[in-house]
């Protein structure tokens, strides 16, 4: 989740909107990054709104609870990982095993430069409860559809196989991020990327 800038104080051209969009977006920045830090559950409002530098007011004014914020940090962080990812892909004129493996470097390496928002969406999730379950779920389904086309499954048995596949990955990806392990993410491309290669060659 990119940086947010604070809006310049006294009079400015901002309109009302604008003014809204930009608190909305300081705000879930700073959840992200006190989630990332101290977990869901010893995150406060006031710790986020102390981060983000507004009013408790402002803060009720774009969200009705800390889940609420967290909620919509958690579908912006999901909408920036895809948008982060997805590219990489290119045009689908190589191998299957050349694009995902261009998939999977760069997913590691967004999570590994965005621990925060890499928490909120892999780790923080389950302790918000089953909304946010849910959308992690939801998340989780629009990787395995990209997956299935890199690796050029449509069948239901394989389709099942990136299922499992992107759910393994993101339960190997938390104790590195948990910890801080940039290095311990790094080390898991090469395993995954023999696993699939093996999968590919016994189609």
């Amino acid at each position: 989740m990119a940086e947010v800038a604070r809006l310049p104080r006294g009079r400015h051209s901002l309109t009302r909107e604008e003014v809204a969009a930009a608190q909305r977006a300081r705000l879930m920045l700073a959840l992200t990054e006190v989630v990332g830090e101290k977990g869901y559950a010893a995150t406060s409002v006031a710790d986020v709104i102390g981060r983000a530098g507004v009013s408790r007011q402002t803060f009720y004014e774009q969200f009705a609870s800390k889940l609420d914020c967290f909620l919509a940090a958690f579908d912006t962080a999901g909408e920036i990982l895809l948008a982060e990812v997805v590219p990489v892909l290119g045009d689908g004129g190589d191998a299957p095993l050349a694009r995902f493996d261009r998939l999977l470097t760069r997913y590691l390496e967004v999570l590994a430069a965005s621990a925060g928002p890499a928490r909120v969406l892999l780790v923080e999730c389950h302790a918000a409860g089953p909304e946010a379950i849910r959308r992690r779920a939801a998340l989780q389904e629009r990787i395995t559809a990209v997956l299935a086309d890199v690796l050029g499954v449509g069948d239901e048995r394989g389709r099942f196989a990136c299922t499992v596949l992107v759910a393994a990955v993101g339960s190997l990806v938390t104790e590195p991020l948990v910890s801080g392990d940039t290095a311990a993410l790094a080390a898991l491309r090469q395993p995954i990327l023999d696993l699939v290669a093996a999968a590919l060659a016994c189609r």
